[in-house]
């Protein structure tokens, strides 16, 4: 693994959960036992176009060479993925929503620890982007 291909990968899963929460809008809610109106629709689309501005970032900054600018991309990604961590076990702890979510709290952690490792203390493992 080096950071090229954990930009990779983040850029497909980003941009298959952006497709997913526009076409299906309930499906990854509804995954975790969050049910969402179709009038809350607008949120899902919101966060589905999120998505797919992180996959554009994530895919395209891997051909990137300058060290600066890969760092402030890794610190990007740490950032979201962090923050939606913190704002899940916020919900979780509120009672909004279920125990469910736990699972991708931890994906989320794990992410930034990615990120972290391949992109901010290793920077001999950057592959394409080094």
């Amino acid at each position: 693994m080096n950071l090229s291909k954990l930009l990779l990968i983040h850029a497909a899963l980003t941009f298959a959960a952006g497709v997913v929460l526009i076409l299906a809008p309930s499906a990854i809610p509804g995954a975790v036992g969050i049910h969402v109106e179709p009038t809350a629709y607008l949120v899902c689309y919101l966060l589905g176009s999120s998505e797919l501005g992180l996959a554009f970032l994530s895919f395209f900054s891997r051909s990137l060479t300058d060290a600066s600018t890969m760092r402030l991309v890794c610190w990007t990604f740490i950032v979201v993925h962090a923050s939606t961590a913190l704002v899940e076990v916020y919900a979780v702890a509120r009672g909004g929503v279920g125990a469910a979510v736990c699972a991708n709290v931890a994906l989320r952690v794990l992410v930034v620890v990615l990120f972290i490792h391949y992109g901010i203390r290793n920077p001999g493992t950057r592959g394409a982007a080094s």
